[in-house]
């Protein structure tokens, strides 16, 4: 009755702008892939940056968010403007996206990486860079999120555009392929003679700008082809006010907490591309073309790995919304919580039972399972994260009478970035710990590409080292971010008691 009561009122958007909005989410959400996993790869594994000078610039850029978030939210509930307030940072912001996203891939371009002071210029170049895109994308990131909330008055269709939009930011996961593609560009820049390592950065340049434009152009369907219709709370607040309102909102604190516990849960997304590249593909994506055609191990392993992580993701998101209207949403992001921790310990099982070798299909099939399972959980739990977000704005509007979405959605877009800033030092500290950093990089990849094989690799660290480290890094972290997760959210249901 209420939906059917919105509509006839003109008060929910119509299939046309859903439409539109779920385009432009799919475009946001590519740039974030783009950045997040192509370009944590291109300092890693391309211009080798220092394993913790990369922990550390991805937790500083984050921990910047944790303030500048906060204070964009505020910016969205103080705008009023023809288009709205979330409107118009949609429709002006992706190209200032697109030309910092662009510049953050041309590192190493102007300095000579085998000098102190070249090497110096590349980190700074990494770090501003990696901070200005972090800032220029929480400038769209929430009016994107908080435009679920001013496209319609129901309550069933907020939830319905928030997991359709779960579902397209899902979708974008597809991203992580600038990666193979990349190397696939940088393979013909390296048949016209450049060395293996050139040709390999120009190929992600090259890759980087047809990917950042193609989904610039998609992310401007979100504020051009959508309509806002529910206002704003006419009363403003300072930044640290808006902060207190967050804060003593109990629900919404609580998803903050989980939300960080949980972020080693991102360890499983962020190095995934590094593990199918050196774990499966031995270095270079491109030996999935063997000499005598197609290499069918590899390229079941690639199908089965990053396949299954996707379809756990998506069955998870597609069915959430149903499960939401039987079951009380607290207790499944709870139960999503606790169960999610099981997949984790099964995959590092598994790889310590093969010995170290989970590529044959007997192990790869059970492996695979177990990353679909942690992909269910992990769909599962971000589509109840922006719903309940969601329900905190309405539950502050219907206590206190203020209705703050920027400021709110603002802690949506911090906890995805600090989680990732989290996962990202530990991913560095663990690398840093077995050698795998830097230099030793570029001396693997030189060794790869020669023929040898990265299971076996020494490079004076030991034989399988950096294997282990990497199997390491997906599995036990994550179970352990998940089981504290839950163990948090028990202590506070106790104490509601």
């Amino acid at each position: 009755m209420a939906t059917r009561s919105a509509h006839s009122h003109g008060k929910t958007y119509t299939r046309r702008e859903m439409g539109g909005y779920l385009i432009g989410m799919f475009g946001q959400n590519l740039i974030y892939q783009i950045v997040n996993t192509g370009l944590y790869f291109y300092f890693q594994n391309v211009i080798c940056l220092p394993a913790m000078a990369l922990g550390w610039i991805m937790t500083i850029a984050r921990v910047w968010d944790a303030i500048n978030d906060p204070i964009m939210g505020n910016f969205v509930d103080r705008t009023h403007t023809k288009w709205g307030k979330c409107r118009p940072y949609l429709i002006f912001g992706p190209p200032v996206i697109m030309v910092v996203t662009i510049l953050a891939f041309f590192n190493s371009n102007y300095a000579d990486a085998t000098t102190s002071g070249g090497r110096i210029a590349i980190i700074l170049w990494a770090a501003v860079s990696y901070i200005l895109w972090g800032m220029t994308y929480t400038i769209c990131d929430i009016p994107l999120w908080g435009l679920t909330s001013v496209m319609t008055e129901d309550e069933s269709d907020r939830a319905k555009a928030l997991s359709l939009a779960r579902i397209a930011a899902g979708f974008a996961g597809v991203g992580v392929l600038i990666v193979q593609v990349s190397q696939a560009v940088g393979s013909t820049f390296e048949a016209s003679g450049l060395s293996h390592s050139e040709a390999q950065r120009r190929g992600f340049i090259v890759t980087a700008i047809a990917m950042t434009v193609l989904s610039t152009i998609l992310f401007e369907f979100a504020g051009l082809s959508t309509r806002e219709r529910v206002e704003g709370s006419k009363e403003h607040y300072t930044i640290k006010e808006n902060f207190a309102i967050m804060w003593k909102n109990r629900p919404f604190r609580q998803i903050l907490i989980s939300g960080i516990l949980r972020s080693p849960m991102q360890l499983l997304l962020i190095n995934a591309m590094t593990i199918v590249t050196y774990y499966y593909a031995n270095g270079d994506i491109m030996n999935v073309i063997g000499k005598n055609g197609l290499n069918m191990p590899i390229l079941i392993n690639m199908v089965l790995v990053g396949g299954m992580m996707f379809v756990g993701q998506f069955a998870a998101m597609a069915v959430t919304p149903a499960l939401m209207k039987r079951f009380e949403k607290k207790n499944l992001y709870n139960f999503f919580t606790l169960i999610g921790a099981l997949p984790y310990v099964g995959m590092f099982a598994l790889y310590l039972l093969s010995g170290g070798d989970v590529r044959p299909l007997s192990w790869g099939i059970p492996f695979s399972i177990f990353i679909a399972l942690a992909g269910a959980a992990m769909g599962a739990i971000n589509v109840l994260q922006s719903v309940m977000i969601a329900d905190c704005v309405d539950y502050e509007e219907y206590t206190r009478g203020v209705r703050t979405d920027g400021v709110f959605f603002s802690g949506q877009s911090f906890i995805t970035k600090l989680s990732s800033g989290i996962a990202a030092l530990i991913s560095s500290a663990v690398f840093g710990y077995v050698g795998y950093s830097g230099a030793n990089v570029d001396k693997l990849n030189d060794a790869l590409h020669a023929g040898a094989d990265f299971l076996t690799y020494d490079g004076g660290t030991g034989a399988g080292r950096y294997a282990m480290a990497m199997m390491f890094i997906i599995s036990i972290p994550p179970a352990i971010g998940m089981a504290l997760a839950a163990l948090d959210e028990l202590v506070e249901r106790r104490a509601e008691k």
